[in-house]
């Protein structure tokens, strides 16, 4: 484990450097890297950055998919003293310029898919260039010694998803994210545990499973991307035991109901779910189909970090759908709610960043006396265990009652029909805004709108109940692999424009 502070050179001393560290289910095919591999790609990424003579704190960029040489990259920036930026490969190529030009990125690594939507001119290093200005040139063993940092330096700068507005630089530094690491990683057997990671490495999900690997000695399965019959493969194929993941991505998993039932799964002991609501309904149905498997509620943001919550200090079992007991460390309190124990959850603790990138105005909102305002809405239960509630900003009023979608959308899933279900606000004149569903059914299942709304009237408060409904066939995904809620939002003002309900 590093001694150095630097984010980039994780992995403790005392592991093997011949065992597996990474197997990348590249696109064109599977490879297989050791420890002492990734170590040696990383150091070279270090090298040549230090050759080209960037100086510490300079920013360099990575638009690629999921790949071995990603992650080289990624550690390689932090051990040469730069800040790594990961960007969002399914972004717009104006929004990627603007994240280019606000965190004055000097360099890029990318790959084949994604050079077009770089900056005309911008300086690259291509993960797919077999000459001698690509990345394979710059492979080999030369020594290289990890920069030392001191603990505000930053390590790298996310960008938030920008649901509202452009998207904000959220820099972290190198001992913010190495305490929460430590706060993560105290389970025993940790270092035997194999990874699988789908999510996109420009998100803190994807991230976090990939350095809490190293950070662990263990070893992980990346893929390029998600598909929902390639993941389920992965795992039964590469002795994966631990799997991360968002709600909606195992959804898709739970509908492929032959690959599930023909492969073996029972050496997944860890399925942790997270960055979005989770319904109690999904929650059983995960269970079913890893059942050897203990499930987790993950709970973290950009902006405070992955560690906030964990196990019941005196061993009380964590509830299903909970995101845990605060960690030791940290500090949360819940705020505006109708009492104590319910409201939006704020949160102080050594992974906060210290503010948004060059915007003091989004800072100011978001910093309250040095408390990180969330904007998710939790409860807590008696023994200290919260539980989320829904976004503050996702919440809309329907005739002077305040609606959180993913209240509804739980009480939708107990429906034996319904597989998943996304609500979203309508406006109406009366009302203000009424709750417009949309429903992915289980397997042949067949319902209509007057079914749907006489089990939200027998399961919740009436003023719950879904005005409008639609079926598809698959909720849409955003960037991150969660529900895309405002193409939703702009669906149903179509459809009730086209008079499609």
């Amino acid at each position: 484990m590093t001694t150095l502070g630097n984010l980039g050179d994780l992995t403790p001393a005392s592991v093997d450097p011949a065992k597996i560290a990474l197997i990348d289910l590249a696109i064109d095919a599977v490879r297989t890297y050791s420890h002492a591999d990734i170590d040696r790609m990383a150091r070279s990424v270090a090298a040549a950055l230090s050759r080209r003579g960037f100086p510490p704190g300079t920013r360099i960029g990575i638009v690629a998919l999921n790949r071995a040489e990603h992650v080289a990259s990624y550690f390689g920036i932090m051990r040469a003293g730069l800040v790594a930026v990961p960007i969002s490969t399914r972004l717009p190529a104006e929004t990627i310029h603007f994240i280019i030009g606000d965190a004055d990125v000097a360099m890029v690594f990318t790959d084949a898919a994604c050079a077009a939507q770089l900056p005309p001119g911008m300086a690259t290093i291509s993960f797919d260039d077999p000459g001698p200005g690509g990345f394979g040139a710059l492979l080999g063993d030369a020594p290289f010694e990890t920069h030392r940092m001191r603990p505000d330096d930053p390590a790298q700068m996310l960008y938030t998803s920008g649901s509202t507005g452009r998207p904000k630089g959220v820099p972290l530094s190198h001992e913010s994210q190495l305490w929460a690491l430590r706060a993560r990683s105290n389970a025993p057997g940790a270092a035997d545990e194999r990874y699988l990671v789908a999510a996109p490495l420009f998100h803190m999900n994807g991230l976090v499973s990939t350095k809490g690997a190293f950070f662990n000695g263990a070893s992980m399965v990346l893929m390029p991307g998600f598909d929902a019959r390639g993941f389920i493969t992965a795992a039964a194929t590469h002795g994966v035991t631990a799997i991360t993941s968002v709600p909606t991505m195992m959804a898709r998993v739970l509908k492929e109901t032959d690959t599930l039932a023909r492969l073996d799964l029972g050496r997944i002991r860890r399925v942790a779910m997270g960055s979005s609501p989770i319904t109690l309904t999904l929650w059983q149905r995960v269970q079913e189909a890893f059942p050897n498997a203990v499930l987790f509620n993950s709970y973290g943001t950009t902006e405070a970090g992955p560690a906030v919550f964990g196990q019941h200090p005196e061993g009380k079992p964590t509830p299903p759908l909970s995101a845990g007991y605060p960690l030791p460390g940290g500090e949360m309190r819940l705020a505006d709610g109708p009492n104590p124990d319910e409201g939006v959850l704020l949160m102080r603790n050594p992974s906060l960043m210290r503010g948004y990138h060059n915007l003091p105005a989004q800072t100011a909102r978001a910093l309250r006396d040095g408390w990180y305002v969330s904007g998710d809405v939790f409860r807590r239960d008696p023994d200290g265990f919260y539980f989320f509630v829904g976004r503050a900003d996702d919440m809309f009023v329907c005739s002077g009652e305040n609606i959180y979608p993913g209240e509804v959308e739980k009480m939708l899933e107990r429906h034996p029909d319904i597989h998943q279900a996304a609500v979203v606000p309508l406006p109406d004149e009366e009302r203000g805004q009424v709750p417009v569903a949309f429903i992915v059914m289980r397997g042949a299942a067949s319902l209509d709108y007057a079914q749907v709304k006489s089990f939200a009237l027998a399961h919740a408060p009436a003023f719950q109940h879904p005005r409008r409904v639609a079926f598809l066939a698959e909720l849409p995904l955003a960037g991150t692999n969660k529900i895309d809620r405002r193409l939703l939002i702009d669906l149903a003002a179509r459809m009730a424009a086209g008079r499609a309900f």
